[in-house]
């Protein structure tokens, strides 16, 4: 399987990692972003922006420095989403005490995504997905779907933040906190400048399905968008992912 589109323009965010020449720095010497951070996201209401925690505000932060435009479709792509809030609810309802429904609310999958949406009165078509270690791949994929139907742009936002300690023996790659943000459109023409990612199943040599991840992937294919002429090639369950430019 292959898709091409081109990205007309990006954004990301992770702690000590904000401005574009800082992401192009990282981008020839990658290594996990460490910390926490907080984005302003001085586009959002006060009032709405306090109801995010640190992994919303960041992916707004970069879907807002992404497009300031509305009125084509969004995607929001995490493996866990806000897993912090929803162990919390968890852990609220084994000592049988009542739920908020505002803190409900705000730990569903597509919740960072509808309150964009609603600050920026868009009325596009929004989803969230969720795709396992392949979640950001499976963002773009999914963008590329859309755009094939007729959409003129997709904005991705894929982002993702370390699971919290009671979950976090079913981390199986690197963690991190960050997001980024793609402004995707079709390739104009065969050949033309843009980026193909193409995903392989049983080409793995078993010393490259064995080796450890040095980035989540959502990280690796950020890297291609950032530093030009760099070919990313990840393995995650027996599926090769490359992502690279073209033209």
């Amino acid at each position: 399987m292959e898709v091409h589109f081109v990205i007309n323009a990006w954004a990301a965010f992770a702690p000590g990692l904000s401005s574009a020449q800082d992401w192009q720095a990282w981008a020839s010497s990658p290594t996990i972003p460490r910390g926490t951070a907080q984005a302003e996201v001085k586009s959002m209401p006060a009032m709405m922006r306090r109801r995010l925690n640190a992994l919303g505000r960041m992916a707004a932060e970069v879907s807002y420095a992404a497009t300031d435009a509305v009125g084509f479709p969004t995607i929001f792509a995490s493996r866990y989403g806000d897993a912090s809030r929803s162990l919390e609810l968890l852990s609220g309802l084994a000592k049988a005490e009542p739920v908020s429904p505002t803190a409900f609310g705000l730990s569903v999958q597509n919740a960072i995504g509808a309150m964009v949406s609603m600050v920026r009165e868009d009325r596009a078509n929004m989803l969230a997905l969720a795709g396992g270690s392949a979640s950001a791949a499976a963002g773009i994929v999914e963008a590329a779907a859309l755009l094939a139907d007729g959409a003129p742009e997709v904005l991705l936002v894929h982002y993702d933040a370390p699971l919290p300690p009671d979950y976090a023996h079913f981390q199986d790659e690197p963690e991190a906190l960050y997001a980024w943000a793609w402004r995707i459109a079709a390739s104009p023409q065969p050949g033309a400048h843009g980026w193909t990612l193409t995903r392989r199943s049983g080409v793995a040599t078993d010393a490259q399905a064995n080796l450890a991840p040095s980035l989540p992937l959502g990280l690796a294919l950020l890297r291609p968008a950032i530093l030009p002429g760099h070919v990313e090639r990840a393995w995650r369950d027996g599926i090769e992912w490359t992502l690279c430019a073209h033209g």
